[in-house]
């Protein structure tokens, strides 16, 4: 037995990425089988309920894609030709207060910038591999979470028959809660990105930033990522204001940093033990662990990760949700 283990646990070692797939997957599946549900009784077949599921998920991120694009490459375009000049006035200032001693040229400092390995082209081939990497991984999470969907009845009786007869019904109750807590976390963080999203429009429209609804959509996409999400999504935000003014871009950068301190301290806890039934320390301290482990997709994961174990421990000691 001892042989076997070990054996066992190298394998997943070894498939952890894939593991990682199937899970991910898992939870998607788990948080959008109520919707599936409520869809099917309205007596719509269950492939079809799940198939209008994704067009509407689809229709919404190319909603999203198609008024993101054209002026965020408009903007970019402006940016770019505006670049040099910007590196220029930045390292002239530099110079003159003495920070810096020696002057160099926008294309020596990408070439020397930290992690690209001495040459920019190194770094963008391996940003190329990493984003096509995302993207398989992507369409294998859409294709597996269909499936566990379409199949969900029939893996679930295979789960039970693991159990003895006595306890079936308690893990099926047990099964229900998880799913409840891990549906009610993707309502969470729609709840987190329309928040953050609603708040990122009035900010930037009061400081006079063009293209506000576009860059505020994207902070509202930017808040599902935890931990670096919210400081992704600035950067765009700061290089438009940079367009127009340093100050302005001052301002925002301040307005950001008050929105993600707010959204770190006030918002996430809130909303998530509300939603999730998880308590605020739970909430946070399952983000500093995921996040510690693995990185932007264990601070993700963290969450739901959470409300499921909470479910298995108060099955395992018998005592019930007060939340």
């Amino acid at each position: 037995m001892v042989f076997v283990t070990v054996v066992f646990v190298y394998a997943a070692y070894l498939a952890r990425h894939v593991l990682l797939l199937i899970y991910i997957s898992a939870l998607f599946a788990i948080g959008f089988s109520p919707v599936v549900r409520m869809l099917e009784r309205q007596r719509m077949p269950r492939w079809l309920a799940i198939l209008l599921l994704y067009l509407v998920i689809l229709g919404v991120l190319a909603l999203v894609l198609t008024l993101i694009f054209p002026p965020l490459i408009e903007q970019a375009k402006g940016f770019w030709s505006a670049a040099p000049q910007m590196f220029e006035s930045a390292q002239q200032y530099l110079i003159e207060k003495g920070v810096l001693k020696q002057h160099f040229t926008l294309r020596e400092a990408v070439e020397n910038a930290p992690g690209t390995g001495g040459g920019a082209v190194g770094a963008v081939a391996g940003a190329a591999v990493g984003i096509a990497g995302g993207l398989f991984g992507l369409v294998t999470i859409l294709i597996l979470t269909f499936y566990l969907l379409l199949e969900a009845e029939s893996l679930r009786g295979v789960f039970l028959l693991l159990f003895p007869r006595t306890r079936r019904t308690q893990i099926a109750a047990a099964a229900s809660q998880a799913t409840g807590k891990v549906s009610a976390w993707l309502n969470g963080q729609l709840l987190l990105g329309g928040t953050i999203g609603t708040t990122a429009a009035i900010g930037l429209w009061m400081l006079g930033v063009p293209y506000f609804y576009v860059l505020a959509l994207i902070a509202g996409i930017g808040e599902m990522i935890p931990i670096v999400g919210p400081v992704l999504s600035a950067i765009p935000a700061i290089g438009v204001a940079l367009t127009i003014s340093y100050e302005k871009a001052l301002f925002v950068a301040i307005f950001f940093l008050l929105q993600q301190q707010f959204e770190n301290h006030v918002l996430v806890p809130r909303i998530m033990s509300r939603q999730v039934g998880v308590s605020a320390v739970t909430v946070i301290v399952a983000l500093l662990i995921g996040g510690e482990l693995f990185g932007i997709l264990g601070a993700i994961l963290a969450v739901p990760t959470a409300a499921i174990l909470q479910v298995v421990y108060q099955q395992t000691i018998g005592q019930p949700d007060t939340h």
